[in-house]
């Protein structure tokens, strides 16, 4: 080694740190997808603490003991939660069978205008029911293993919401325990480096809850408007479909065009739609550099490119904990940059951005 030139040598290191750090991420992705069951929950758990900790943070505050706060968090956010997927679940029922009714004619119209022959719905359907005779058994398989999958959906978002009892009841306890568990000299790093991710989690949560907020009350509005039915539930699957960014918004938009379609014709499917791109040219050039550029601190590509790489590990999951995990990962490097960063005239690091702030922890019981 000693023969190579100084650039080889330190590109030969560069080269060894990398294939070390990605043997490492590629062992650890592997094993959360292995015991996805058990992380899945942790990860949605520390989603959610990191949103409702203000909330939480506040019964506190008024003298409300620890674990009667946690509970009354929790059973909120099942309130919250439950009464939207039962609004969107209700508009969707209403307006389903002329959804289908709206596709199929727009179906037989593209069939009749190409004069595609063979590709009429009633042989689309024939051939459906041929499969189906055929292929029986994988169908059955297939519904047995859709229930399956509930279930377990099921059972990991109870498991969620336990753990968001209680990180949110012991949350004082954590920078103790974190400094416990810590190697030698290494108690204030580490605790530096959790609160910065955990800081940078908590803004790109609470500003992505911000922006799905304007972004659900102006499309109801406008659906409202518009006189389409369901106008409610489908905002209120905006908002939900905000927390996955840009997929999240056009799936949701999408769904709501379609309502329209269905019930209030054509036209007025076209200002549905004129809604839904302004709002979403209003997020894309308003509210996330206003709002996110003070919460995260991550570039629209970086965005997209994390996005994509969740959706090849963990599909939608990967989707929606992309963005909040690289947040994170970027907090940690900012944490490091700024206590090992080059030092300024003074022989102290350059500042790099200002110190995180830690919500104060409340007092009570």
């Amino acid at each position: 080694m000693q023969s190579l030139p100084a650039p080889v040598r330190r590109l030969a290191a560069w080269c060894a740190v990398i294939l070390l750090v990605a043997g490492v991420a590629y062992v650890g992705i592997r094993l959360c997808a292995t015991f996805r069951t058990a992380v899945t929950p942790v990860l949605l758990a520390l989603l959610g603490t990191a949103l409702l900790r203000p909330f939480y943070g506040r019964l506190v505050k008024a003298r409300v003991p620890r674990s009667t706060a946690a509970a009354l968090t929790c059973v909120a956010v099942v309130g919250v939660v439950g009464g939207a997927v039962y609004v969107v679940v209700a508009a969707l029922i209403d307006t389903g069978d002329q959804i289908v009714a709206s596709l199929k004619d727009a179906a037989r119209s593209v069939a009749d205008h190409f004069g595609a022959a063979g590709t009429s719905l009633d042989d689309l359907a024939a051939n459906s029911k041929d499969l189906l005779a055929k292929f029986g058994g994988t169908a059955a398989s297939n519904v047995i293993s859709g229930v399956s999958v509930v279930g377990e959906s099921i059972a990991m978002a109870v498991l969620a919401l336990l753990l968001v009892f209680f990180f949110l009841r012991d949350s004082h306890r954590a920078a103790g325990a974190l400094r416990s568990v810590a190697p030698g000299g290494t108690a204030d790093t580490l605790e530096a480096m959790a609160r910065r991710a955990f800081a940078a989690v908590e803004g790109f949560m609470r500003g992505t809850t911000f922006i799905a907020f304007i972004d659900a009350v102006c499309i109801t509005v406008g659906l409202l408007v518009l006189r389409v039915p369901g106008a409610v539930g489908l905002g209120a699957l905006v908002f939900v479909g905000a927390y996955i960014p840009y997929l999240g918004a056009f799936l949701s938009g999408a769904v709501a065009v379609l309502v329209a379609l269905a019930d209030r014709g054509f036209v007025i499917a076209l200002w549905a739609l004129g809604v839904v791109l302004a709002v979403q040219v209003l997020e894309g050039h308003v509210l996330q550099p206003v709002i996110q550029s003070r919460t995260v601190q991550m570039h629209p590509a970086a965005v997209m490119l994390a996005i994509t790489a969740g959706a090849s590990v963990a599909g939608i999951l990967g989707m929606l904990f992309a963005v909040p995990l690289t947040a994170a990962g970027f907090g940690v490097l900012h944490e490091l940059r700024t206590r090992h960063g080059t030092p300024g005239p003074s022989g102290s690091p350059e500042p790099t951005g200002s110190e995180p702030t830690e919500p104060p922890e409340p007092s009570g019981a």
